[in-house]
């Protein structure tokens, strides 16, 4: 469920689904992004991930906005799984997952920091998440998204994702997660195929980013 818009005011106390040791990451993606957040004032940011005051305190300190929302766990603990079809395969309420955590109430945003998310959700709601965060950001505004390389379940644990005033971001386990797909090139550009622009910046780590471009 989408939670508490934070406008410009400190945040204190335990971040729920935060644990464990942080580990910094250089991230290109994060470092095209602070600059412009360093450039401009009054941006509307949507933080995909359990609570983190590190990022609230950040944004606000530059005078934007922060909405909070985590898709993952809101996917897995809430009654969305209906059942299986007469194939086994999974029938997800997507209409209604998308009306509770997905319905923002007339707001546009600039930018969203939706980390990997999307290697994480139901198949279902892969598509739907992507097109009502089309339709929720303003023309311009930028989305980053971070992809596994590869399908592998066993070591690729879910993270949250902490900014930092530099290129790097921290990781930090977060809830029980597991990865259910690794998107080729190809797909990821079908999936955004609506947008108007997608840049990638390779890594050596498992994993790839971009900046889809609204």
């Amino acid at each position: 469920m989408l939670g508490k818009l934070f406008d410009r005011q400190p945040a204190s106390g335990a971040a729920s689904g935060n644990s464990g040791p942080r580990v910094p990451r250089h991230s290109g993606g994060w470092g095209t992004l602070r600059k412009r957040l360093a450039g401009e004032e009054g941006l509307r940011v949507l933080d995909i991930g359990s609570t983190s005051p590190t990022n609230i305190n950040y944004l606000t300190s530059l005078g934007h906005s922060v909405y909070m929302a985590d898709l993952v766990e809101d996917a897995f603990t809430g009654d969305w799984l209906r059942g299986t079809d007469e194939d086994g395969k999974q029938v997800w309420d997507v209409e209604g997952f998308t009306k509770q955590n997905l319905h923002f109430s007339g707001r546009t945003f600039d930018m969203v920091l939706l980390w990997t998310t999307l290697d994480y959700l139901p198949e279902a709601l892969v598509a739907p998440v992507v097109r009502a965060f089309h339709s929720s950001m303003t023309p311009g505004g930028q989305l980053l998204a971070v992809f596994h390389t590869k399908l592998q379940p066993e070591v690729s644990p879910y993270h949250r994702f902490h900014i930092t005033a530099n290129d790097d971001v921290e990781l930090q386990w977060g809830r029980p997660a597991m990865q259910l797909r690794a998107m080729t090139n190809r797909q990821i550009e079908r999936l955004f195929t609506d947008w108007s622009g997608l840049k990638q910046f390779l890594a050596k780590d498992g994993v790839s980013e971009a900046i889809i471009v609204r």
